[in-house]
């Protein structure tokens, strides 16, 4: 069993249908026109004032393509954050505090061993630091979702203070001394297996890592979705709201359900989860 501090979720109800209209090129106005819902109301939701009833919502969901059901949980404070299964290693979040909100790195290996391996460095070395475990000493390799400040911003203090471990990064990211890892690629460290998927549209050079223990006889494999997918949202859709889409659905249909997914903001969830109830999955 994973325990880990109550975090809370990335996005509010009006964060997600900013999104959402950025997708669709609406605008409040055009929305309300659609719905019936005042666009008075709508940007009072984007501005973090939301009063919108279930039944205005399902309206907006149908009319910007989002999951109702979920939209509705996210609306009223019980969007599902599900018990997080046994995993055949160690995982420990790095949440560090970055503008108003939270971003996440994470430390995967051996249970009892001194090292493992670090995915994203977060906004600065000072900030990685801060919530770093005692127990890890070592890092065998470095893995960078996407080249974004607040999760890139250690990274030369890292491999500076960490011995010059490996440092993997999508393919197309300009990282000087990182090695590109594109679809289907893998890398292996004792037991424990990193497998690249190529999941372009926050940016254009953006990997989710899989990870596995693929001897283990029991326990679920780990997703770091990075900005592709959190609980209950997306990352913005920077490069391609298409292609973003399309990463999302073939993310989620490629894994288990009790597949933990770790995202680049918010708290931990899980594939069966984010399928039932993430607002832009339908």
């Amino acid at each position: 069993m994973i325990r880990v501090p109550a975090t809370p979720l990335e996005d509010e109800v009006g964060d997600v249908i900013e999104k959402a209209m950025r997708r669709r090129n609406f605008t409040p106005e055009e929305v309300a026109g659609r719905t019936g819902v005042p666009a008075g109301k709508l940007q009072d939701a984007i501005d973090y004032r939301p009063a919108l009833s279930c039944d205005e919502l399902s309206r907006i969901a149908r009319v910007l393509g989002l999951n109702e059901v979920g939209l509705c949980a996210l609306a009223s404070g019980r969007y599902p954050q599900p018990r997080l299964g046994t995993l055949p290693f160690c995982v420990w979040p790095l949440r560090m505090p970055h503008g108003i909100g939270v971003a996440n790195a994470y430390l995967v290996g051996e249970c009892g061993a001194a090292r493992a391996m670090l995915f994203d460095t977060g906004p600065s070395f000072e900030a990685l630091q801060a919530v770093w475990p005692r127990a890890i000493t070592e890092l065998d390799a470095v893995f960078l979702t996407h080249v974004e400040a607040e999760h890139a911003g250690g990274l030369a203090e890292v491999v500076r203070r960490h011995g010059g471990p490996a440092v993997f990064v999508p393919g197309g990211a300009t990282v000087a001394g990182g090695r590109p890892m594109g679809e289907g690629d893998t890398r292996s460290f004792g037991r424990i297996e990193v497998a690249a998927i190529s999941t372009p549209g926050h940016s254009a050079a953006h990997n989710c890592y899989l990870v596995r223990a693929p001897a283990a006889r029991r326990g679920a494999a780990l997703l770091v979705s990075g900005d592709l997918l959190f609980a209950g949202s997306v990352g913005g859709a920077f490069f391609s709201p298409e292609k973003l889409q399309a990463s999302l659905a073939r993310v989620l249909g490629m894994i288990p359900g009790n597949t933990l997914i770790a995202p680049g903001h918010g708290p931990l969830t899980s594939a069966a989860t984010e399928r039932r109830y993430n607002p832009f999955i339908l």
